[in-house]
């Protein structure tokens, strides 16, 4: 009886370290489904926005800085948002 259950706990194709690396891969696959699933809503929100007029002009206006003929565009950078060199003095 000992041998079997010993063979049954370590030697067995279905045994515990196989069955607890099984449970670890699930573990992960099932996080790696959850952000997924994050992200595919994230893109459906995006998806939604860019649908309508008002949404595509404001990606235009915001990341490629297109504006309209009659209209002109001032970038205002901060000194806090500046990404400036030290010079060892």
């Amino acid at each position: 009886m000992v041998i079997f259950a010993v063979w049954m706990l370590f030697f067995d194709s279905n045994s515990l370290i196989i069955h607890s690396e099984l449970n670890e891969d699930i573990s992960d696959l099932e996080n790696e489904k959850e952000y997924y699933r994050n992200e595919i809503e994230k893109d459906k929100k995006a998806i939604k926005e860019l649908s309508t007029e008002d949404g595509i002009e404001k990606l235009a206006r915001e990341k490629y800085y297109m504006k309209k003929d009659d209209e002109d565009i001032f970038i205002i950078e901060y000194e806090d948002s500046l990404k400036i060199e030290k010079k060892n003095e």
